[in-house]
């Protein structure tokens, strides 16, 4: 004789939980096993930052150089990231420190370039840091965020853009300006830029227009590759004001660059 014995309610519970996944989803299983709230994917970034031996800083390294020479494949692996851990946003904060790390760097250069004290030093670095970057980024990323929310989803039922991923492309397209202005530039402030020749204006002023095309197009890039946003192509729309500009400052005789270290060196004084 068999005997026939069901299944406990647990395991019921199981199998009637992952017919309704595959009746739903259109995500692999171990993608959407389960989904962590914002509050706790924001608590897991973070406190990786001081667990450097559990970043992956080579493949951070790999990011950044894509970022110049193959912006489009650097998107891509965001694209598997969704597939694979159901999050555009970065789960490793190496980019970031490695990001902070650059910042720390060039701008020891730049207050090197405004000859400036080591307690001035300091003090404009860590204005850099905090104010230029951390603060600015923050609010950059809070208005492209609920711009492509509220603008650009197809439908208002769909699934919203991440913050931390819209902070994400903003560091993407934070990196490449950071490279032009505040290493390439200054190589060639004191010999070319800082002159009142029409060559220097155009030379410096042209760092800063390939600059600012750079920083519009990949954050272009950032969300074009999301496949419920439509309309994305309205981010490129600054560029041909950016070039208006440039033209003007040409036409006007102001050196940007020129500005931009007097700034600098004013907000230190």
């Amino acid at each position: 004789m068999k005997y026939h014995t069901s299944p406990s309610t647990s395991q019921t519970n199981l199998y009637s939980d992952s017919s309704i996944y595959r009746s739903t989803s259109p995500l692999p299983p171990p993608a959407t096993t389960y989904c962590l709230s914002a509050t706790t994917k924001s608590y897991k970034y973070l406190r990786k930052i001081v667990k450097f031996d559990q970043m992956d800083f080579e493949f951070a390294m790999w990011q950044m150089i894509y970022l110049f020479i193959s912006p489009q494949k650097l998107y891509r692996n965001f694209s598997y990231r969704k597939q694979t851990k159901s999050q555009f946003a970065r789960d490793d904060p190496a980019f970031l420190v490695l990001l902070i790390l650059c910042l720390f760097v060039t701008s020891i250069g730049f207050t090197w370039t405004l000859n400036l004290t080591f307690g001035q030093t300091l003090y404009c670095i860590a204005y850099i840091v905090f104010v230029d970057f951390i603060l600015v980024g923050v609010i950059v990323t809070t208005l492209t965020w609920l711009f492509a929310n509220r603008y650009l989803r197809q439908n208002a039922n769909e699934a919203d853009v991440e913050w931390g991923y819209s902070f994400d492309v903003h560091m993407n397209a934070f990196f490449p300006p950071l490279v032009l202005l505040h290493f390439v530039q200054l190589i060639f402030f004191n010999s070319v830029i800082n002159s009142e020749y029409l060559f220097s204006r155009f030379f410096g002023n042209t760092i800063w227009l390939i600059a600012i095309i750079y920083y519009v197009y990949i954050t272009f890039l950032g969300y074009n590759c999301i496949p419920f946003l439509k309309n994305t192509r309205i981010i490129l729309a600054p560029i041909p004001i950016v070039i208006l500009f440039f033209v003007i400052t040409l036409v006007i005789g102001w050196n940007i660059t020129i500005t931009f270290v007097n700034f600098y060196h004013y907000r230190v004084l």
